[in-house]
């Protein structure tokens, strides 16, 4: 699962916002990491503590003001908003909190969007999206709107989206945050088993129990990252 090549490789990354007269906030101090194919990381830290700006900018939605990022080889701090945008779309896939499906359209549909922005034709996008859903569990579903789902279901969707381009990395922000908790469990093992077939995946939570289901944290404090060791 795990052949050792870093998939993330972030060296010094410091990320500053100028907020006008002279008042600038440093969300990321000096963070350095790596991260290899398969492993399934975890990041951790109270309000203000830079997880979700070290999040928008391994999703490649930010730059860093200073250091590097390497996302699968490519050194993606200095690209532009057009490349940012392919990269987004080659090398990541994304899974929200609140699900961010389109409510007017089928799960098929919803999880062949990137597909469609790739430019896959129609056929081919189909075929892929309801493999993937199948692989989540929703084969049976391809033609319900989500609010025909449930929550849980509705959030398999979304990783069902996530996943159709194969990317690199999967990228979860809070993804149990709405759920409740024999919901977040179902959730968690479907993480559990693409970690077990090779995924690489990076979650945000606040929660330590849903933190456990990863094989290493990363914790946050005050821009950097304060402790990164295994969760079991």
């Amino acid at each position: 699962m795990n052949d050792g090549a870093a998939v993330i490789d972030v060296r010094d990354v410091r990320k500053t916002y100028d907020l006008g007269r002279d008042v600038k906030v440093e969300a990321l101090r000096g963070v350095s990491f790596a991260i290899a194919h398969g492993e399934y990381v975890a990041v951790m830290g109270p309000s203000g503590s830079g997880k979700s700006t070290l999040m928008n900018v391994l999703g490649c939605l930010d730059r860093p003001s200073s250091g590097s990022y390497r996302l699968d080889g490519t050194d993606v701090s200095t690209l532009g908003d057009d490349e940012l945008a392919a990269i987004r779309l080659r090398k990541l896939g994304f899974v929200f909190q609140g699900f961010n499906l389109l409510a007017r359209t089928s799960a098929l549909k919803n999880v062949g969007l990137p597909l469609f922005y790739a430019g896959v034709g129609t056929r081919s996008r189909s075929a892929l999206a309801a493999e993937r859903l199948r692989d989540v569990g929703l084969g049976d579903r391809l033609d319900h709107k989500p609010n025909e789902l449930s929550g849980g279901q509705q959030q398999r969707v979304a990783i069902a989206r996530a996943l159709v381009n194969d990317p690199a990395v999967l990228l979860a922000d809070e993804p149990t945050g709405n759920l409740d908790s024999e919901t977040s469990e179902e959730i968690m093992a479907l993480f559990g088993r693409l970690n077990g077939g090779g995924r690489t995946i990076i979650m945000v939570t606040h929660d330590e129990d849903v933190a456990r289901h990863a094989r290493r944290i990363l914790r946050m404090r005050d821009g950097r990252i304060v402790d990164d060791a295994a969760s079991r």
